[in-house]
């Protein structure tokens, strides 16, 4: 009965603590506490924020490296433009001489269709005048005696200038002025071929010449004094300006070269001054003074190395046509 009754409490004793352990809540089930509530929505706040700043370390390096790429592609394209406006000042440094050339190159192109016209105007003038004017018999036969007078005068000249041209040899040599002394060979050689056409022209047909029967259209002015000529006369004083200027310019490169002194007055050539004249049309004394006067210009030229009064065309030095026109200065006659 006791052991009975004994198992029977020990029955209930266990019962009754299964009943109190099934009414204890777990950790598990049990709600949080109200500190830990408010804390998650900040925890994540700040995993939020994490994520951002670690978005902007990503972003940083990417957008630093765009602007340097934005900044070094700047630089490129300044660089570039640099460089294209100096290519164009260069190009327009380069431009402007040569539009300066061009356009001094049309200015004398235009002087020279100028001056072809007025010469071209000026023949048919004479001509014009030639028709309805000649000289009588007598003025005509007047001028042929005068003529022949001169060419005796100037044949027994050159045989003069012969000497004087022996004497300026051996000078020249003694002070080894060799460039002028080949010069001055030259320039002889030219007078003495000059000089055997005019003894072996025998009998001059006078009558075919039209200057000996055309009267003076022009009138010049040297000395003070006033001349009178027609067309074949002033192109001849025209020639001896610019054989003047050719053979100046040849004396003075000489005189450089031998490294003597600017002394245009010092040359043979300069004062025999005859090369170029027949002995025809003008006195040896016109002939001569033009030609002196576009020696002296085309010497300061040659000595100097340079083409203020003058240029250089097809090998030869030829007088710029307004520098002939202030030396030798024709009007018309009406």
């Amino acid at each position: 009965m006791k052991k009975a009754k004994l198992n029977r409490m020990m029955v209930a004793l266990l019962v009754s603590l299964v009943l109190l352990v099934g009414s204890l809540p777990t950790r598990a089930q049990q709600p949080a506490p109200p500190e830990q509530k408010q804390q998650e929505p900040q925890n994540k706040q700040k995993q939020k924020q994490q994520q951002k700043a670690q978005k902007q370390q990503q972003q940083q390096p990417q957008e630093q490296q765009q602007v340097k790429q934005q900044q070094k592609a700047q630089k490129q394209q300044q660089a570039q433009q640099q460089q294209q406006v100096k290519q164009q000042q260069k190009a327009q440094k380069q431009q402007q001489p040569q539009q300066q050339q061009q356009q001094v190159k049309q200015q004398q192109k235009a002087q020279k269709q100028q001056q072809a016209q007025q010469q071209q105007q000026q023949v048919k003038q004479q001509q014009k005048a030639q028709k309805q004017q000649r000289l009588s018999q007598q003025e005509q036969q007047q001028r042929i005696t005068q003529q022949q007078q001169r060419i005796v005068q100037y044949r027994e000249h050159l045989d003069q200038q012969q000497r004087l041209a022996q004497q300026q040899s051996a000078q020249l040599q003694q002070q080894k002025r060799m460039a002028h002394y080949r010069f001055q060979q030259q320039y002889y050689q030219r007078l003495r071929q000059q000089q055997l056409s005019l003894r072996n022209a025998g009998s001059y047909n006078y009558g075919r010449d039209p200057y000996f029967y055309t009267p003076p259209s022009y009138r010049y002015s040297r000395g003070g004094s006033y001349y009178e000529t027609n067309q074949y006369g002033a192109n001849l004083l025209r020639q001896a300006v610019n054989y003047g200027y050719e053979e100046g310019f040849r004396a003075g490169q000489a005189d450089r070269q031998d490294h003597w002194g600017f002394n245009f007055e010092d040359s043979y050539a300069y004062r025999d001054a005859n090369y170029g004249f027949t002995g025809y049309y003008v006195e040896r004394d016109d002939y001569n003074y033009y030609f002196r006067e576009g020696f002296r210009r085309g010497y300061e030229d040659g000595y100097n190395s340079r083409y203020q009064y003058g240029r250089r065309s097809n090998g030869k030095y030829v007088i710029l046509a307004a520098v002939l026109g202030a030396i030798l200065v024709f009007e018309a006659l009406r």
